[in-house]
């Protein structure tokens, strides 16, 4: 009978392991039909033998080969394992063997059949029934097996009871072939449930698979999705903190610039002689340049400092920071770089990129205490477009440090970037090292990644946007300019301590200074009509900023000079080109230097917008 195959006429998917299933039960059955032959075999040989039959014993022989064919064909197969197009010639070769063992059988009945005992004649086909019905329990899922059996043993018998000629042995033959069709019609269900049963068993493998496959994917995107809300807590975490130490910096600048220009005029006026208050001074000078320092790196965290991006040229930065960055190492780690030809310059402002350096190869020579090597190395990267991660699509080059030092485990690394967060001893840190790279990074266009691990050191990426110019060759320092003629300036900043101590450092000067603490309020001054040959403003006044003021200033006092004072870059959209900026804070020399360009200029200031 031919596999049931679905409309279409095309075979059911599932019908070649359906076949392989039957052909493995039919030969993990073979055992026990070999055994049930073997006993069946013995008992009716003895009972011909009884009745005077010479002839059993080798029909007895003859039953016994078949069977042991049949278990050295299984043997093999167990052997063979067979997959694909080999199942068909396994399942052929079984067939055949169980028909083997049916005809052995029904043969063996027609050659010992006796002439006249009808109590032998009832035992061989009571026996040839009996392996019939055994036959069709044993191979029930497989049918061409059974009829194979059914046919060989039950054939040669009804053919005996017709040849017979008599009406009892008509009726005998027809209930042995009525007999032998309700087996097969059984087998046929039979068969019919197990190739269902194996169906429905391989589509809920499949389906358990794809449920298994859908179940990763949305383990992966639930992955994703809290990796994401954890970078987003992550990154508004870091925003607000940058705002938070960003204002505080800002103000903080605003107390440093009182104190470091009244420092200054003190040092100026101070009496010769006097060493104690000199040196009371320096202290007092170099704890403040300290305070400058750390509300830098609290600006470049929070990304309010103001940069100067041009093309550099990471190899050639490196090659000129090799003694720094030497000594600064000491003797017990060594420094190695490696970079690759033509490697395209970067755009990022050249001085904070040599403070991040530094902290980050000082950084890995505190992580290997016992000494070992740091690598400083490079490699152009590209984000294309749809890539998580933060960053546009484009090109980029990544600067890289590396130790074979303690490394971190994950709380720590998770935390490594927040300000004052270290792990370094009282005194030896302030933890804002790689806070201030963080943030260079983020206002550069790019990103910082830190990948450590306990025990396998640590690597620090620095991502910047590549330049599209070659980088041009380090600027020597620029010659002291002409200390610049007096002059009348309008002083603007809603700090008293910064406008008096501003002021001071200019009437010291020699300049004429007017003060004012608004926008409003200059404005009000330049409409009396006070003598103007300067405006010096802070950015970020109440009420009125300082863009707006030099906006308005300007319509009344067209090409009047401007110098915006600001300890950060708070300017939406950036700096306008070409408007002079004085960085809080500042000292005397930097005041009068800025304050001499602008008066001594022929070039008039750019309208702001």
């Amino acid at each position: 009978m031919s596999p049931a195959r679905p409309r279409g006429g095309r075979p059911h998917p599932g019908q070649p392991e359906v076949r392989a299933e039957r052909m493995a039960l039919l030969f993990r059955q073979t055992p026990i039909a070999v055994a049930v032959t073997a006993v069946n075999a013995l008992l009716m040989t003895a009972l011909l033998l009884h009745a005077g039959e010479p002839r059993a014993p080798a029909w007895m022989l003859l039953v016994l080969a078949v069977a042991a064919a049949r278990l050295l064909l299984a043997r093999a197969w167990r052997r063979a394992a067979p997959a694909g197009r080999q199942v068909a010639r396994w399942d052929l070769l079984g067939t055949l063997a169980v028909g083997a063992a049916g005809l052995a059988w029904g043969c063996g009945a027609v050659w010992l059949w006796p002439p006249t005992a009808a109590a032998n004649r009832l035992v061989w086909t009571f026996l040839i029934g009996g392996m019939c019905a055994g036959a069709s329990g044993l191979y029930h899922a497989h049918l061409p097996a059974t009829l194979a059996f059914l046919l060989g043993a039950g054939l040669p018998l009804i053919g005996r009871y017709a040849a017979e000629g008599t009406a009892e042995g008509g009726i005998a033959a027809a209930m042995i072939l009525v007999f032998l069709g309700a087996l097969a019609f059984s087998v046929w269900r039979s068969s019919q449930d197990f190739a269902a049963h194996v169906r429905l068993r391989l589509d809920l493998a499949r389906q358990a698979r794809t449920l298994d496959a859908m179940t990763l994917k949305l383990r992966e995107a639930v992955a994703r999705h809290h990796g994401a809300e954890a970078s987003l807590r992550q990154a508004q975490k870091m925003e607000a903190v940058g705002q938070l130490t960003g204002g505080i910096a800002h103000d903080f600048n605003n107390l440093l610039t009182a104190v470091l220009g009244s420092l200054a005029l003190l040092r100026k006026h101070l009496p010769p002689g006097d060493e104690r208050m000199a040196r009371l001074l320096d202290n007092a000078w170099q704890g403040a340049q300290r305070g400058a320092a750390l509300t830098q790196r609290l600006l470049a965290f929070g990304r309010r400092q103001t940069l100067e991006p041009t093309a550099v040229s990471l190899p050639q930065l490196v090659r000129d920071m090799t003694p720094l960055l030497q000594s600064a190492l000491g003797g017990g780690a060594r420094l190695r770089s490696d970079f690759p030809p033509a490697l395209p310059p970067v755009l990022v402002d050249a001085n904070q990129l040599e403070l991040a350096l530094l902290n980050l190869v000082a950084n890995a020579r505190d992580a290997m205490p016992e000494g070992g090597e740091i690598q400083v190395s490079a490699a152009e990267q590209t984000v294309p477009p749809g890539e998580a991660g933060g960053l546009p699509p484009g090109n980029y080059v990544a600067l890289r440090v590396a130790d074979a030092g303690e490394g971190m485990d994950e709380a720590t690394l998770a935390r490594a970037i927040e300000p004052f967060f270290t792990t370094k001893g009282l005194g030896k840190g302030t933890g804002l090292g790689l806070s201030m790279v963080h943030g260079l990074a983020a206002q550069s266009g790019g990103r910082f990644l830190l990948r450590s691990a306990r025990g396998e050191g640590t690597v620090a990426e620095l991502w910047l946007p590549r330049a599209e110019a070659s980088a041009p060759p380090l600027p020597d320092e620029p010659p002291p300019g002409p200390a610049g003629r007096s002059g009348h300036v309008l002083l603007v900043d809603d700090d008293p301590l910064v406008l008096r101590s501003t002021a001071a450092m200019l009437e010291d000067l020699g300049h004429a200074v007017t003060e004012a603490g608004s926008g409003e309020a200059a404005l009000a001054q330049l409409a009396a009509g006070i003598p103007v040959d300067l405006l010096i403003t802070d950015q970020a006044m109440p009420g009125m900023t300082g863009l707006q003021l030099i906006e308005a200033a300007r319509r009344q006092r067209p090409g009047l000079p401007v110098l915006l004072a600001t300890g950060y870059a708070e300017l939406e959209g950036g700096m306008p080109p070409g408007l002079a900026r004085l960085g809080k804070p500042f000292a005397q020399e930097r005041l009068a230097a800025a304050v001499a360009e602008r008066l001594g200029g022929d070039r008039p200031d750019p309208m702001p917008g």
